[in-house]
C-alpha cells in the first residue's frame, strides 16, 4: 500500500511540475515552432518508475489546460508516453550501473534521450497539419519540432541527467522505494 502511494505521489509531482512549466512558458511550449522546456523531465522514467505516468499525466493536462484541440491533446500525449516507456524501457538495464557510478555513460544518455525527441519529432508535425491545418509545411514542422526536442530533451534533459547522477537524489529515490 505504501509503495502504491509513493508511486501515485511521485507521479502526481512530476505531472505538476511538467504542467507548470507547459503553461508558464505557454509561447514557445505550443504551435508549429515550439521547444516546450517540460519534455526535458521525459529523461525521468530512466531514474523513476512513476515518471512515465508523470510525464504523460503532465503532457495531458499542458495540451488540455493550454486550448489545444483533441487530436492534439490525444496523440500529443501518445507521442509523450512512447517517448517516456521506451527510455524506461532502454535504461531500464544500465540504471544500476549508472547509479553506483554517478555518472551515466553515453549509451546511457542516449538511450535516456533519443525516443523521446524521435516520438515527438515524427508525431506532432502529423498533428500541427491535419488537426490544426498548418499547411503543406510538413518537413519544416519536422525540423522546428525536431530542433525543439533536440533542445528541451537532448540538451536540457541531458543536463538534467548530470545533475541527478552527480547529486545524492539516485540514492535519495532509492531509499525511498522510488527506484
Amino acid at each position: 500500500m505504501k509503495t502504491n502511494l509513493k508511486f501515485l505521489c511521485g507521479a502526481a509531482m512530476i505531472a505538476a511540475v511538467y504542467t507548470v512549466l507547459s503553461l508558464m512558458l505557454a509561447p514557445i511550449s505550443f504551435g508549429p515552432i515550439q521547444c516546450r522546456v517540460s519534455e526535458m523531465l521525459v529523461i525521468l522514467p530512466a531514474f523513476i518508475p512513476s515518471a512515465v505516468v508523470g510525464v504523460t499525466l503532465g503532457c495531458f493536462l499542458s495540451n488540455l489546460l493550454g486550448g489545444c484541440i483533441v487530436p492534439d491533446i490525444i496523440f500529443g500525449t501518445l507521442a509523450t508516453f512512447i517517448g517516456a516507456v521506451l527510455t524506461s524501457r532502454l535504461t531500464g538495464p544500465m540504471l544500476s550501473d549508472t547509479l553506483t557510478n554517478r555518472r551515466a555513460g553515453m549509451s546511457f544518455r542516449l538511450c535516456a534521450v533519443l525516443p523521446p525527441i524521435i516520438s515527438n519529432t515524427i508525431i506532432v508535425p502529423f498533428v500541427l497539419k491535419y488537426a490544426y491545418g498548418y499547411g503543406d509545411a510538413l518537413y519544416f514542422m519536422f525540423i522546428t519540432v525536431g530542433i525543439g526536442e533536440i533542445i528541451a530533451v537532448g540538451i536540457l534533459g541531458g543536463l538534467l541527467i548530470s545533475v541527478i547522477c552527480r547529486s545524492k537524489l539516485p540514492f535519495l529515490l532509492k531509499s525511498m522505494a522510488l527506484v
